[in-house]
């Protein structure tokens, strides 16, 4: 895999590295991940721990005392624990949601799959999900994970991103497309 030129994506890869070597080691990649995915949704879900992740208004002392306490609540894996204690300590909270998609990308790597993000403008019944999904793992040559966003703007089909390959079947792209030809036409 290509590195990036980032400076931050270059901190989120080599934490999400050690972290993901260090899970492999202990055998609990099964339980860091999904602990994991969880601090994800939370900093989407909530303004105020997205806003301790991401404001440098924080000192260090306060994100990690802000972070031992929500170890302390949810009680997560040592390893997971420690993990996010250890970024907060070094200030880099702000880096976690990468750090976090890069983690998922070793696991994914790691069990032969490739991860999947699927567009569609309704969310997807189990028939559709299935069917997409048989048809993906064939042209990727690996199983896949989907993760599925619903946005109705694209008024119908779907946009599938794998890897740094786009497939955009909307609607809404058709629509653009055929505006911009009747323009020059016109």
């Amino acid at each position: 895999m290509a590195q990036s030129s980032s400076p931050v994506s270059g901190v989120a890869d080599r934490y999400a590295q050690s972290l993901f070597e260090l899970a492999l080691d202990e055998n609990s990649l099964g339980t860091v991940e999904p602990e994991l995915d969880s601090f994800d949704r939370l900093i989407k879900e909530s303004a105020d721990f997205r806003r301790l992740v991401e404001s440098p208004a924080f000192s260090s002392d306060e994100q990690l005392r802000a972070i031992e306490a929500i170890v302390a609540e949810t009680k997560p894996d040592p390893l997971t624990g420690n993990f996010l204690k250890v970024v907060a300590a070094n200030r880099r909270l702000f880096v976690l949601p990468g750090m976090i998609r890069r983690f998922r990308e070793l696991a994914a790597e790691h069990r032969g799959e490739v991860e999947v993000d699927v567009t569609s403008a309704h969310p997807l019944d189990d028939g559709q999900r299935s069917a997409l999904s048989e048809a993906l793992s064939s042209y990727a040559g690996k199983s896949v994970t989907m993760r599925e966003k619903v946005d109705p703007a694209i008024l119908g089909g779907l946009i599938v991103k794998i890897g740094s390959r786009q497939i955009d079947t909307s609607l809404r792209s058709k629509l653009n497309s055929l505006k911009l030809a009747l323009k020059e036409v016109g």
